[in-house]
């Protein structure tokens, strides 16, 4: 099977090899049930959903989380993308096409449903902070998490936690975005260093940029 990740005409933060070494991670675990943090246009989230529907059928799952516009508890470090407060493109076309002609938020709730229309059955998509959401959720038959939420270190490690109560001794995957140089973002790898060291557990890090943890 040719992974190749795409963009959907959209932003995503997995420009480039980036989308396809995660699809690649994708690849060698075959997970069935899938929870994303961090959803932002849906990109990553479609491109999961397509390849998991190739090698599970309809017997996949995916969870999604994100503001989706909506206000957070915490905004202490968080680094937003420009383009969440502007919608600005470097490309003319999509300017035009997002902002005037279809009048979109990439971001919102809508636009992320509507692009995952395909999957209605087996996707969810949750709005809220994960500081005050992720506790209610039942995440008991997730085997994947890929994070890439919010940025201060205590989003980070109030995610894992919350993630890995679910997890833990289970071997499962977590794979953390903006852990190594290639888009190193310091309260994200420091708060990932931390959890780790107390909780005995190694870190891998791949192609400089994500950290992966098996729980």
């Amino acid at each position: 099977m040719v992974l190749k990740y795409k963009s959907y005409w959209r932003k995503t933060g997995l420009k480039g090899k980036w989308g396809n070494i995660f699809l690649e991670q994708l690849k060698e675990y075959k997970p069935k049930n899938f929870l994303e943090i961090g959803v932002f246009c849906g990109v990553t989230a479609r491109n999961t959903c397509d390849y998991l529907s190739q090698i599970h059928g309809n017997q996949f799952s995916y969870i999604g989380v994100d503001l989706f516009g909506g206000s957070q508890k915490n905004y202490k470090d968080e680094i937003e993308p420009n383009f969440l407060k502007n919608q600005k493109f470097s490309n003319p076309l999509k300017n035009i096409y997002y902002n005037y002609i279809i009048k979109e938020n990439l971001n919102s709730l809508a636009s992320n449903k509507k692009l995952l229309q395909k999957y209605e059955k087996n996707t969810q998509l949750i709005a809220g902070d994960t500081n005050e959401i992720l506790k209610n959720i039942d995440l008991s038959s997730i085997d994947f998490v890929f994070l890439d939420g919010g940025h201060s270190y205590e989003t980070v490690l109030n995610d894992l936690e919350e993630i890995y109560k679910s997890l833990k001794n289970r071997n499962k995957v977590i794979l953390c975005d903006d852990y190594g140089e290639a888009s190193f973002i310091k309260e994200v790898k420091n708060a990932i260093d931390d959890f780790t060291k107390s909780n005995n557990i190694r870190i891998s890090i791949i192609e400089n940029r994500f950290a992966k943890l098996i729980t």
